[in-house]
């Protein structure tokens, strides 16, 4: 089977990139290696358990692969800026569940070149352990920008990835150059400095990102980072949204069912059981619902509005130690700002 036969059945299916690499072991995995060993992971272990080392080679994942069909979504939505006392929640998570979504097309995308051809394959969506933004770059869909997202030249870096490691023996694309040049907007713009110089190049601090303590954390967020956080309930694009690459992006379509930027009141006296119906099949269910109600404590205090003094003396007496923590600290945080 043709590369480009691949390639034009995938925009076929949806993708608006769509590139080939060889599945040899990943150049990049003592880079990896060595941020792992500096504890820039944090806590998710995912990443640091016994599949650490299945990334060291593809065929750990399918022993007859010879190629990694990679594949990109477009995911730059409209936006705005939230309004005061309403959520920031990251662009990513407005609507369906991306793996769910991403999945599909990617299983529909196998039919049609099995159709033509058969062959061994496995679909990864982000959960697989696999060196993604790798494989990604040298399939030819970007580069890794300093921001460590994957950056390609007329769609920036607003895009889903997914894979099909296949046992095809298919000709693969040849990686783009670096086009960051001297910019250092994504390190300057990051209210905690979470992109590190690291092996003579730039890494992301899990331990330093507000993407990492809304989502991934599941215990208590360092008290140093919680006003940097400002309104962010759930992830956080700021090293995107600065990328000057992102500034001449396509725009998809909107998702219609997505959370936007719901006011905070909204979230701040649901149960679990709502919790759990609001955000089925969303991104969104991810923290958990303490670590969600942790967030909007937070960003409830960093607002500064007043209004929200009676809903963050309720979760002041949540019988989850965490969230109460969180909103007493939101309370004192709201005091100071009604002094400045």
């Amino acid at each position: 089977m043709r590369a480009e036969t691949v390639k034009a059945i995938a925009r076929e299916c949806g993708f608006e990139l769509a590139g080939i690499a060889s599945a040899g072991p990943p150049e990049d995995f003592a880079r990896y290696s060595a941020w792992l060993e500096q504890g820039m992971a944090g806590e998710m272990r995912y990443l640091t358990d016994r599949r650490a080392e299945v990334r060291r080679d593809v065929r750990n994942l399918l022993p007859s692969a010879r190629s990694v069909i990679c594949l990109g979504k477009l995911y730059n939505y409209p936006t705005a800026s939230p309004a005061p006392g309403h959520a920031k929640i990251s662009r990513y998570a407005w609507g369906q569940d991306y793996h769910g979504v991403l999945r599909a097309g990617l299983e529909r995308l196998v039919k049609r070149l099995e159709a033509i051809q058969p062959f061994e394959s496995k679909i990864c969506v982000d959960t697989a352990p696999l060196l993604e933004r790798t494989f990604a770059r040298l399939s030819g869909l970007g580069w890794i920008g300093r921001n460590t997202c994957l950056i390609n030249e007329p769609l920036g870096s607003w895009f889903f990835l997914g894979e099909i490691i296949t046992s095809l023996e298919l000709e693969p694309d040849t990686p783009p150059p670096d086009r960051c040049g001297a910019c250092t907007r994504c390190i300057d713009a990051c209210p905690t400095s979470a992109i590190v110089p690291s092996g003579g190049g730039w890494a992301l601090d899990a331990r330093r990102c507000i993407a990492y303590f809304t989502i991934e954390l599941r215990g208590t967020i360092p008290e140093e980072f919680r006003a940097a956080i400002g309104a962010h309930v759930f992830g956080c694009d700021i090293c995107q949204d600065v990328c000057p690459w992102n500034s001449r992006a396509p725009v998809a379509e909107a998702c219609g069912d997505g959370q936007y930027a719901p006011p905070l009141e909204r979230f701040a006296h649901l149960s679990e059981d709502e919790f759990r119906l609001m955000f089925m099949n969303s991104p969104l269910a991810r923290p958990r619902y303490t670590g969600f109600l942790r967030n909007v404590a937070v960003a409830m205090g960093n607002s500064g509005l007043e209004r929200f003094r009676e809903p963050l003396e309720s979760l002041a007496g949540h019988p989850d130690p965490m969230v109460a923590e969180h909103a007493r600290w939101a309370l004192e945080r709201l005091n100071e700002c009604a002094h400045q």
